[in-house]
């Protein structure tokens, strides 16, 4: 497992469930943007949104040099550190298809921090980067995992970010595709 230095780390960046379900209590969120880095359905889930017979698919940081990616800093109360980083690395680091960094943030209001974020390993199995939009809109629409139906977290995503004033246009079209495919799969 690939792990960050233990120095303290003061600011996680949350690009998808770490917005609406961190886990912990940050002392201070912020809105942030993060350069060189794409929010893309591009892991395949066997824990918590899926199973190893039939994945799920959630979001990951992928490396592109042209994109960007607005979230939420949250930062770790001091006292907290320890606890709140070995929580993360269970949930995160469950199959170690993520990668611990150190990435530089823009904050909102014009801050510069580095903060841990869990970025996708390219030459991990797990990875899905790539897939066409029907492929992932059938699979989310259908999975389930150790957390939840797949579906939900994309909507809690989704809604999320528009709530807190990032609406993701890419991630309202797949969330609407696959309420609309949902509501003509039967009932289990």
């Amino acid at each position: 497992m690939e792990k960050t230095t233990t120095h303290k780390i003061e600011w996680v960046f949350g690009y998808g469930s770490l917005i609406w379900d961190p886990g912990f209590t940050p002392t201070e969120t912020a809105p942030a943007h993060l350069a060189g880095f794409a929010r893309s359905f591009c892991l395949r889930s066997i824990e918590h949104r899926g199973t190893y017979e039939t994945p799920g698919l959630v979001l990951g940081l992928d490396e592109d040099p042209m994109a960007a990616c607005r979230g939420v800093a949250l930062r770790i109360a001091p006292q907290d550190h320890d606890q709140v980083l070995a929580y993360l690395r269970a949930r995160e680091l469950v199959t170690e298809a993520y990668r611990e960094e150190i990435l530089p943030l823009t904050l909102e209001d014009g801050r510069q921090v580095m903060a841990l974020a869990y970025v996708m390993r390219r030459d991990h199995w797990q990875y899905a980067g790539g897939m066409p939009d029907e492929e992932q809109i059938r699979i989310i629409a259908q999975a389930h995992g150790g957390r939840g139906p797949n579906a939900d977290y994309l909507h809690n995503t989704a809604s999320h970010l528009a709530q807190i004033g990032m609406a993701d246009d890419d991630l309202d079209r797949l969330s609407q595709a696959v309420r609309a495919l949902q509501d003509t799969l039967p009932e289990t």
